[in-house]
Order: C-alpha cells, then sequence, then structure tokens
C-alpha cells in the first residue's frame, strides 16, 4: 500500500500527544521515543522522571536497561565480526566453547551461534531464568543446561531463550578472544560514538543519566527493585539511550553503513535479518506467519511491508520495543522505566499505524493489555484457591527433614523447627516458609523476577510411608522440579 506524502511527517507530529495520552492513561514514570527516517533522527524526547517523587526529568539521553532489545542490539554486534572473517554465523559453539554440553551429543556438537540466535537449539522456552533467580551465576547456568532434555530436536521449532542466546553470544566473543561487553564497544558502540551505551550492568548503575526501574504496587508506582542482568548480558544486560539506538536504526535502515562509512559488512547483517524460524503460523487463511531472524522478530505487516521488531521486559522495572520499515527508511525505538504492561508497544503499533495507514486502526494499548498481564498470571494449583478448612494431617514436621537432590537446580534443604518446615535453595541458601495445605502439600511463596505468587511443593512417600522425593511445582515448568531425598537420611 503506497504511502502518500507528507503522511509519515504527520505521523511524527502526533507523537508528543500519543506518549502523553498513553502516559495519562498507565501512569508509567518515564518514556523516551527516538525516529528515524532517511538516515536523519527527526525526532527524539522524554517524557515523564527518571525516578517517581523526583524532578529528574526524561531526555533522549537519558539510559534506560533495554532488557530484550538487548538481543538484536547484540546480533549486530556478532554481524560486524560475521563481517570481519572472525567468526561465521554458522560455526558450531563448541569451536569456541568447547566445554558447553546439551544433553544430547549430536545437537552439542552441531549447535551453531545462528541456532541460538534464532532459539532453534531445542532447549525449552526460557530455561536458566529461573536459575538465574535463584542466584546462579552464568557459568553455573550454562554448565547444568547438559541435564536439560532437548524438544524439539535441533532446527526442527522455536523457543525463545535467554541463556541459549547468551551461548551463542559469548561463542562469538571468545572467537575474538575477548569478553561479551568488549566485543560490544569494539564492535558497535565506539564506531557509532554510541557514548551512553554499555553492555555492563555497572556502567548503567554508575550512569548519572539512569532511569531507574519501576513496578505498579496498587495504583501507584514504585522503585522498587533493581535488575542486574550481567548473567545473560547478550540477551538482556544491554543499557542506551534513545539518541544512542536511533544511531543503530541508521545503521540498520543503511544496510551497515554509518555516517558514510561501511561499519558492517552488508551480507552478515542481511543473514541477521533473514528468516531463520517460524515463531507462529498464519492464524488465518489471509495472513502471515511471524518468523525469527537472528536476534529479531520479522513479519510481513498488513500494508505488505516487511517489518523487523523486538520487545523487551523486565518484570522488576523495564519496558522496551523497537521496530523498523527498511522499504521506507523508517525506525523507531520507545524505551520505558516501567514494568511491561504494552506502552513502548503501544506507542510504536500506533505510529506506524499513522505512518502507513494514516489512520489509527485499534486501541492498541486495550490489546496489548491482557497480553502482558497474563504474564503475571500464576499457573499454580494453589493459585486463586483458599486452604483447605478441614485439611488432611501431614505427617510429623522432622519425617519431611533432610537434603533433596536435583542435579539441575542444586540440592534443597528441607528443615523442622518448632513443628514447622523451611526450605532453602539455590547458592546462596534462599529460605522458604512451608505451609500445610492438605496431606503432604504445602505451599510458599516463590521469590524473583519470575514468581508470580503462591505455588506448592508435594511431597512422595515412599513405600516405608516416609517422604522420598517433593516436588516444587514451580520449578516443575520444563518437567525438571522434583528432588529426591539422599538415601542416607
Amino acid at each position: 500500500m503506497p504511502i502518500p506524502s507528507g503522511q509519515i511527517e504527520a505521523a511524527i507530529g502526533r507523537l508528543d500527544g500519543l506518549a502523553d495520552g498513553l502516559m495519562r492513561q498507565t501512569g508509567v514514570p518515564g518514556l523516551a521515543v527516538a525516529v528515524v527516517h532517511d538516515d536523519r533522527v527527526v525526532y527524539a524526547k522524554g517524557f515523564g522522571v527518571r525516578k517517581v517523587g523526583t524532578d529528574e526529568r526524561v531526555d533522549a539521553n537519558t539510559v534506560f536497561q533495554l532488557a530484550s532489545v538487548s538481543k538484536p542490539l547484540g546480533a549486530t554486534v556478532i554481524a560486524r565480526s560475521v563481517g570481519r572473517g572472525k567468526v561465521g554465523w554458522d560455526d558450531p559453539v563448541t569451536r569456541y566453547l568447547p566445554r558447553f554440553r546439551l544433553s544430547d551429543p549430536f545437537t552439542s556438537r552441531r549447535v551453531t551461534i545462528a541456532d541460538m540466535y534464532a532459539h532453534r537449539s531445542g532447549l525449552p522456552e526460557h530455561i536458566g531464568d529461573l536459575q538465574e533467580d535463584m542466584g546462579y551465576g552464568q557459568r553455573e547456568v550454562l554448565r547444568r543446561l547438559r541435564y536439560v532434555p532437548l524438544a524439539p530436536p535441533l532446527r526442527s521449532g522455536y523457543a525463545y531463550t535467554n541463556f541459549g542466546l547468551t551461548v551463542g553470544g559469548l561463542a562469538a566473543a571468545r572467537a575474538e578472544r575477548t569478553s561479551w561487553q568488549d566485543l560490544s564497544s569494539r564492535n558497535l558502540y565506539k564506531p557509532l560514538a554510541m557514548t551512553s551505551t554499555s553492555s555492563r550492568f555497572s556502567d548503567y548503575a554508575r550512569s548519572p543519566r539512569r532511569a531507574f526501574g519501576h513496578v505498579r504496587v496498587g495504583e501507584r508506582w514504585q522503585a522498587k527493585f533493581v535488575r542486574d542482568a550481567d548473567a545473560q548480558a547478550p540477551a538482556g544486560g544491554a543499557s542506551s539511550s534513545v539518541a544512542d539506538l536511533a544511531k543503530w536504526l541508521r545503521l540498520q535502515l543503511a544496510d551497515g553503513v554509518f555516517n558514510g562509512q561501511r561499519v558492517i559488512a552488508k551480507r552478515a547483517l542481511r543473514a541477521m535479518l533473514r528468516p531463520h524460524s517460524l515463531t507462529a503460523p498464519p492464524p488465518t487463511p489471509d495472513s502471515r506467519p511471524s518468523m525469527s531472524g537472528l536476534g529479531i522478530d520479522i513479519a510481513v505487516d498488513s500494508t505488505g511491508r516487511m517489518r523487523y521488531a523486538h520487545s523487551g521486559a523486565f518484570a522488576l522495572g523495564a519496558g522496551t520495543a523497537v521496530a523498523w520499515l527498511p522499504s521506507e527508511n523508517l525506525g523507531i525505538v520507545a524505551l520505558t522505566n516501567g514494568e511491561p504492561i504494552g506502552v513502548p508497544e503501544s506507542l510504536i503499533a500506533d505510529f506506524l499505524d499513522l505512518a502507513e495507514l494514516g489512520r489509527v486502526t485499534r486501541d492498541w494499548l486495550a490489546a496489548y493489555t491482557p497480553l502482558f498481564a497474563a504474564l503475571k498470571a500464576n499457573p499454580s494449583r494453589l493459585a486463586g484457591k483458599k486452604r483447605p478448612a478441614d485439611p488432611k494431617p501431614a505427617r510429623p514436621a522432622n519425617s519431611y527433614a533432610g537434603t533433596y537432590a536435583n542435579r539441575y537446580y542444586g540440592p534443597a534443604r528441607i528443615t523442622a523447627r518448632g513443628g514447622r518446615l523451611t526450605m532453602s535453595l539455590g547458592p546462596k541458601h534462599a529460605t522458604f516458609a512451608l505451609r500445610h495445605w492438605n496431606a503432604s502439600t504445602f505451599s510458599y511463596q516463590p521469590r524473583g523476577e519470575n514468581a508470580v505468587g503462591i505455588s506448592a511443593v508435594t511431597f512422595r512417600l515412599g513405600r516405608d510411608g516416609r517422604p522420598a522425593a517433593m516436588n516444587v511445582e514451580f520449578l516443575d515448568t520444563q518437567g525438571l522440579g522434583t528432588f529426591k531425598r539422599r538415601n542416607d537420611q
């Protein structure tokens, strides 16, 4: 569908109103937006504050955590190495990380950097995220991937994994004998003079222009948590401003050229932007499938244009999004310092509707709200239920006490004291109170970015009537949440 002359400019002229409207509707503390068109930054502006309770205004240079917008940024980093002949997208990960293992030897030998960036390694969705919440560092999270069953087989399906992609990024950095953080700076941030951009949490934490993360507590926004994403730096650990990201969008829209100089080889960059995985089939006969490039989502929109996009979400306080249309030399990025509720995605959808169609086609915030609300839904079988008024009795508390082994999550320790049970998990021995629910089922409250409320711990009794194993429901999303009691107890 052709775009009439002046329609994109008119859409840019409405951005102030779109941003103000979304901030009024949601109360999100801060928002920054930039638009690139025909290799020029035509809009860059901030709204709101960097932290509630202060008058520190957001502007185009305010530094936000990017969450998963780090993925396409990082894929661009690797594209430069590919173009320089230092590494190949189709190089096996073990060429550079020889100790890396998955549960299937065939896949371990053959899985490539591209497989990891296209989420087609066979690792289950979001594997490793709960271990990060438990306090495991990057090395240990990646080592324990060898205990995870793979499904589907290599390159036969799509499952979004932060730590799988992280393996791909680390392999590319090792190929150049450097760290991911230094490779990112050398390959992209310095050549584009992205002076506010880093893949180190410490740089974000020290920035005087930092936007603090916020969550909603009732009807109020609070700067309650700090998210350190260094463990998954290639997948979610970058921080930047819209002024800097506008430079990256210019590079993308110019096929790897910035300010007249070729920074990234066209062929290497285009490999990133080619479909590598099917993420969703067409929902209707007259629509098109969704696809994944390398660290970027790809779709053909309703006007027939190729659209590249990605969103980022930290439940502890960041919602981000980016999109660009190569055919129109048009790109937009929106960053917020509030938990993900659809604000940047709605603003981008409104803007692209106006740019391509001259009108907003629907209430995009209303459309996105239930999708993001679903991320906070509690799947526990205890969620929304009242504790039984007349529960079956548990065994004596001391009978449950002991150490329970799980090679993926590590040991869990059950302690009985004064007739009450506690459970400790992870390298930092985080302790959780267990409250009796019914028979040998107890409830507890998980903590961490992925926690969404009450969950169950159920003990299975052996033939002797003593607890032989326990299932931690919150850790069982991939069937890995069963802990077996040590035989010496």
